[in-house]
């Protein structure tokens, strides 16, 4: 049988920290925590829930965080998880059938659905999508300081049932988290020369707005899936505007 270590990379998420430690628990004895210098209670929560924990400084490079934890344990296979993700038991009973099974030829994916404001999104904005996240640990390298991805040579395979991304408790989070992603959008879309005029922001939102509320049929979801389509909206406009901030900024220094 071959043996698992379920990775969770942290930085303050005291809130999510022993759940997603007791959910991984599930899986394998060997829960590695990288935390990248929490200041709350991450740390010793983690370890209070049977995680093994470590501390690598966060230095703005996702790859070299992920094949940090790479190093840190012996396990054959490594799953990682996010402190707001949690798996799902169908999820779970496969991955100890892949254990069992004591080879270790191909990666694996899974489903993610994504639960906010309190409902669970199956289509719209927050349709599911599929991660890959287990691997044998010696077949995979993590590349790109920002928006990183795996490489792997292993065919990838698709595990049975799905994780929840349990993305936005409430409407304060999710502005939080648009003001962080659609900065981190813009100034990512300006330093590799994106540049756009002034009506693109409102058409790139009205054309986002009606995909993910009409073609991917957002509106099946109820309110809650019309409200996040329109967050959508919201959402789109503001890295636009962003990129064009940055934009003036520059004309303004010539």
């Amino acid at each position: 049988m071959k043996t698992l270590a379920v990775i969770i990379l942290t930085r303050d998420e005291e809130e999510n920290i022993t759940e997603v430690v007791k959910n991984a628990k599930q899986c394998t004895d060997e829960v590695l925590v990288v935390d990248s210098g929490s200041k709350d209670k991450t740390c010793p929560l983690a370890r209070e829930a049977g995680a093994r924990v470590v501390t690598r400084l966060w230095d703005g490079d996702f790859s070299a965080q992920r094949n940090f934890a790479l190093k840190q344990t012996k396990a054959d296979w490594v799953l990682y998880l996010d402190a707001d993700e949690r798996l799902m038991p169908e999820c779970i009973q496969h991955i100890g059938r892949i254990l069992q099974m004591g080879t270790a030829d191909a990666q694996y994916r899974i489903k993610r659905k994504t639960v906010s404001f309190g409902a669970i999104f199956q289509y719209g904005a927050l349709y599911p999508d599929y991660v890959i996240r287990m691997f044998p640990r010696e077949q995979v390298v993590w590349v790109n300081p920002v928006h990183e991805h795996s490489e792997c040579p292993l065919p990838t395979k698709t595990m049975d049932g799905y994780l929840r991304h349990y993305a936005y408790r409430d409407l304060n989070e999710w502005i939080e988290k648009l003001k962080l992603y659609t900065s981190i959008w813009a100034e990512n879309a300006y330093r590799d020369g994106k540049r756009v005029s002034a009506a693109v922001p409102l058409a790139h939102a009205l054309v986002g707005t009606f995909r993910v509320l009409i073609l991917k049929a957002g509106f099946l979801d109820g309110w809650p899936g019309i409200y996040m389509c329109i967050n959508h909206f919201f959402y789109t406009l503001m890295k636009y505007l962003k990129l064009r901030e940055l934009q003036r900024k520059e004309s303004e220094k010539l």
